[in-house]
């Protein structure tokens, strides 16, 4: 059973203490912000934490800022939600560092902080729901040395350079070419705040200040679609590799303009973050970590099981 806390509801008649009836919620309320919402990465984690909402009977919500640059936004949204007193907490940051202080309320009021997606540099959340990302864009970096024959010049959009993504997934990519595949040279790294038109902009330029670019590594939705954009506006041929999934992505795989990417579980990580909201609740001890899985996939395994489960539109 649910520990359940007290909340106050203000009203006009009834039994009062200091002006406001203290009543128990018979739903937990657990707000999940998330790092955007435009992507459908973020809708299909929203639909993973319904679902798991709907079997604990618990109440959430979820939300996200427009793109995933607005990192004032979000430290709005985080605030907003704590003054709404919840049972707990879910947070996939987009600064690793700027949503401690309010976490640090968050703490100091016993509410559980569950991240998601996107850790934070702090012990305050007692579990993230995540995939390996440095393992993730290491096998990425594989894919890429092998299509271009371990041999040749390519380049990196990623999202941001705040968030645990954004950081591990450069990471994970750079260090395992630098470690594993020393023909390959990474001559840019930029970042394009997972904007699909700003990331086009960054790949038709940095296809233009080297000539002899083999490749690109997208390193979420918006980065991949963007870069996707910008190769076929420039008409240069490259081998394309993108993270996420999404009808974009997987559209321009089965055309052959993206090679192919790598897919989380989106809905996995959502059922994650509720199931550990509510374990939390329960007084359950959680692991530091919650690792939701990732795979490669390509034209030539979309339609297998396994992977289709974990693609989304």
């Amino acid at each position: 059973m649910l520990k359940r806390r007290l909340v106050g509801v203000v009203v006009g008649v009834g039994a009062l203490v200091g002006g406001t009836m203290m009543a128990y919620a018979d739903e937990p309320y657990i707000p999940l912000i998330s790092k955007g919402f435009q992507h459908q990465f973020w809708q299909a984690v929203k639909s993973g934490a319904e679902q798991s909402a709907k079997e604990h009977s618990v109440r959430i919500s979820f939300e996200g800022p427009e793109t995933e640059a607005m990192v004032d936004k979000q430290i709005d949204m985080l605030s907003a939600a704590l003054a709404k007193n919840p049972q707990a907490l879910g947070i996939a940051a987009l600064d690793s560092k700027a949503a401690i202080p309010l976490l640090k309320r968050a703490q100091s009021n016993k509410i559980p902080v569950i991240a998601f997606d996107s850790g934070v540099d702090s012990d305050i959340p007692l579990t993230t729901c995540a995939t390996n990302n440095l393992a993730a864009a290491a096998l990425a970096a594989d894919k890429m040395a092998e299509a271009i024959g371990n041999s040749g010049e390519v380049g990196v959009i990623v999202h941001d350079q705040t968030s645990r993504t954004g950081i591990d997934r450069r990471d994970g990519f750079v260090n395992q070419i630098k470690a594993k595949h020393s023909g390959v040279k990474i001559v840019s790294v930029q970042y394009g705040g997972g904007d699909h038109l700003k990331s086009a902009e960054i790949a038709k330029a940095m296809i233009q200040a080297n000539p002899n670019l083999k490749g690109i590594f997208g390193a979420n939705e918006g980065s991949a679609e963007g870069a996707a954009i910008g190769v076929r506006e420039s008409g240069k041929k490259l081998v394309l590799i993108g993270f996420d999934s999404g009808k974009e992505q997987k559209e321009d795989i089965n055309s052959g303009l993206m090679l192919g990417a790598i897919t989380q579980n989106p809905v996995g990580i959502g059922r994650c973050v509720v199931d550990s909201a509510v374990k939390a609740l329960k007084g359950e001890k959680l692991p530091t970590k919650v690792d939701t899985g990732f795979f490669w996939y390509d034209k030539t395994n979309m339609t297998d099981p396994k992977i289709a489960a974990v693609l989304y539109d």
